[in-house]
């Protein structure tokens, strides 16, 4: 029997991409990757999590990464009811990982407040037969999906780590670091609009927007 695990990371950033990772393995590969003693991995330093993501890739038959980038999430978001298409654009990028891996069952960390409904949501984007398990919390219940996130999490720490390199400090990328906040009030002074990398549908970023516009019409 084929498993697949899929989690994503920065679902809630406002700096960066949603990144979503699947691993697939066999039952003897899934015994090696729990002997790993992998978690969540937002439990996990950041060494650890870097050092185990090498570990889960020798073990692992296969696995496949997503980037949905700030623009589409910002299109989805803009259209319609925020979380609704976000769950959505999200379920279909679930799908396209368990897609390419072709797993017999997936083990998949729900984001909609329905996992049943975001399980049935990616059974509607694939072709083949697949026992989806959609549950909330997955990652801390699954070591299959546990090691997905990890895969996850590493690969947008890079992402960030590089924009971080290029653009300047802005922490974690989300909007409870006050790094990301400071960084977006300072480029829009200078550049009146947000950089590609950032999400322009999120609430502060529309209010720090409109904060901005309201001053320039006072000019």
């Amino acid at each position: 029997m084929l498993i697949a695990g899929v989690d994503d990371a920065g679902r809630g950033a406002i700096i960066g991409p949603l990144v979503i990772a699947g691993i697939l393995t066999d039952e003897e590969g899934l015994r090696d990757i729990e002997a790993l003693g992998v978690k969540d991995s937002k439990t996990l330093k950041p060494n650890r999590r870097e050092t185990l993501a090498k570990e889960i890739l020798r073990l692992v038959r296969d696995y496949y990464i997503k980037r949905i980038e700030p623009a589409e999430i910002d299109r989805v978001v803009e259209a319609g009811k925020r979380l609704h298409r976000l769950n959505r654009l999200e379920a279909k990028a679930m799908a396209e990982v368990i897609n390419h891996l072709r797993p017999t069952i997936a083990y998949v960390d729900a984001s909609d407040v329905l996992p049943e409904r975001f399980g049935h949501h990616i059974s509607e984007e694939i072709p083949f037969k697949v026992r989806i398990i959609s549950e909330h919390k997955a990652d801390k219940i699954y070591p299959v999906v546990s090691a997905a996130s990890i895969i996850a999490k590493v690969e947008r720490d890079r992402i960030i780590s590089d924009l971080r390199r290029e653009y300047g400090d802005f922490g974690s990328g989300y909007a409870s670091d006050s790094r990301a906040i400071r960084f977006l009030e300072e480029w829009i002074k200078t550049h009146d609009d947000f950089p590609s990398f950032v999400r322009k549908s999120w609430a502060p970023a529309r209010r720090i927007k409109a904060i901005y516009n309201r001053f320039q019409r006072r000019l």
